[in-house]
């Protein structure tokens, strides 16, 4: 065989590798994606999302935050579910409700049950507060906090925006749900 021959091969046999390398590689990345950044419970979030007018790259970016996707899900402070509702919350969500139900707080572990509570609880809150990053805050740190928190010039300038968040893990909270909503963005939603 001559030399043009085997450089031919030779070239051939290291392109094919390539190729089969940067397969390899784009499989893992979606892999990764794909279970790190999951599409789960894409009926019930299209729903709630629908009709409550609430962005799904948010509603993912919430759900991520607070369960990873874990409908069982139970925090220290006794939230529950894909989007930890506290019983009180849960309480006064069911207010709004015109027509009667038997629901009980162990019921949010039905996720449908529990994307529609939550994604109504960002509705309230979003038409409570103008700025969404504000409205997060409230989500995590309470209502009442909040609105202290706006009311302080220490940490607001105009009773709309925190300039800062004196609870760390309401702060911590709020920029892992914007990242995670922009990574949901980008993703899927752009």
């Amino acid at each position: 065989m001559n030399k043009k021959i085997k450089a031919g091969i030779y070239m051939a046999i290291v392109m094919l590798t390539i190729v089969g390398l940067a397969l390899i590689i784009r499989n893992v990345n979606n892999s990764y994606v794909d279970e790190s950044y999951p599409l789960k419970y894409e009926k019930e979030v299209n729903a709630a999302s629908e009709k409550y007018g609430v962005d799904k790259a948010l509603i993912y970016g919430v759900i991520k935050t607070e369960s990873n996707f874990d409908p069982e899900a139970e925090s220290n402070a006794g939230a529950l579910g894909l989007m930890q509702l506290m019983p009180e919350s849960f309480e006064w969500l069911q207010t709004f409700y015109k027509e009667d139900n038997d629901y009980q707080f162990e019921d949010l572990t039905d996720p449908a049950l529990n994307i529609d509570y939550g994604v109504e609880l960002l509705a309230i809150l979003s038409d409570m507060y103008e700025v969404e990053d504000t409205m997060i805050c409230a989500y995590n740190g309470g209502l009442g906090n909040v609105d202290q928190w706006l009311q302080d010039p220490q940490y607001s300038d105009d009773g709309k925006h925190l300039k800062v968040v004196p609870f760390t893990e309401t702060d911590n909270y709020r920029k892992l749900v914007a990242q995670n909503k922009s990574i949901y963005k980008k993703l899927y939603f752009s």
